[in-house]
């Protein structure tokens, strides 16, 4: 199996949580400390999680209990740290969808050097894929989101991808000149999954997604349809991009759009 984590779970295995919101810390301290029969995964355990935590920059939000969740994509088994306490600690379905058309697809999308990022990113899962699939990924959310993110990013792509996931915050509608220069940043993808729901704060995630797109970018948003503001985000959505129904999943009622940003 091809593990790019550095604790050895079994794929599939659920709701191994961690007790408190200093638990993850507690685990991988107790990860890298214990030994097998052969020395070699544990070892390459204790070269890496040094690395790991000197990298985080974040410190996950105090939550009171984590679970750690199993997916695979890729050819990767990748274990997601998730808190039911917040909306951007959760895999939703549009992010697992969104992530079976990127590993269908990768011949077509081609992914690999390109520049990514991500709106919205939640707990990281579609970022690692990007990032195992050869992309140069930024991870964007809110402050408070940024430490479980980045967290789940280094475990998962830390010395197993060519670009190292960057994270940086991202509030909708604001400071975009400032922080995303239009001058110093191009994506050739922006990717975003479940970001439209029952919130007030879908103009400036339009605003967002168009200042983002530029000439040759290209928008992969896939979410599930729950709402009735959800169809009229798709109607504002559809008259400032070129719109393409790239897959449906009913299953999952997600749905998955390709916009390319109208140039009048």
């Amino acid at each position: 199996m091809d593990v790019c984590l550095s604790s050895a779970q079994q794929p599939g295995r659920r709701g191994e949580g961690l007790s408190s919101p200093g638990g993850w810390l507690e685990a991988e301290k107790k990860g890298a400390s214990q030994k097998d029969s052969t020395g070699g995964a544990l070892e390459e355990s204790d070269r890496i999680e040094p690395s790991l935590h000197s990298l985080q920059k974040f410190v996950p939000t105090d939550y009171a209990s984590y679970t750690q969740e199993h997916y695979r994509f890729a050819g990767k088994e990748i274990v997601i740290q998730e808190s039911i306490e917040s909306y951007g600690a959760v895999v939703w379905p549009g992010a697992t969808a969104l992530c079976q058309y990127l590993e269908k697809h990768a011949e077509e999308l081609n992914f690999q050097d390109a520049k990514i990022l991500e709106i919205g990113a939640g707990p990281g899962l579609v970022s690692i894929v990007a990032s195992i699939l050869g992309a140069q990924v930024t991870a964007t959310d809110l402050p408070d989101v940024l430490g479980n993110l980045q967290y789940n990013l280094l475990k998962n792509t830390l010395r197993c991808t060519a670009h190292l996931p960057e994270v940086k915050e991202l509030v909708w509608g604001e400071d975009l000149d400032k922080n995303f220069p239009k001058s110093a940043f191009y994506y050739d993808y922006v990717l975003a999954s479940d970001v439209v729901y029952h919130h007030y704060f879908l103009d400036k995630l339009l605003t967002t997604m168009v200042y983002l797109s530029q000439p040759g970018t290209v928008l992969l948003w896939a979410n599930k349809f729950r709402f009735s503001t959800d169809y009229e985000f798709l109607d504002k959505f559809k008259q400032v991009f070129d719109t393409t129904l790239l897959a449906e999943y009913p299953e999952s009622s997600v749905k998955l759009f390709k916009g390319i940003l109208k140039w009048d």
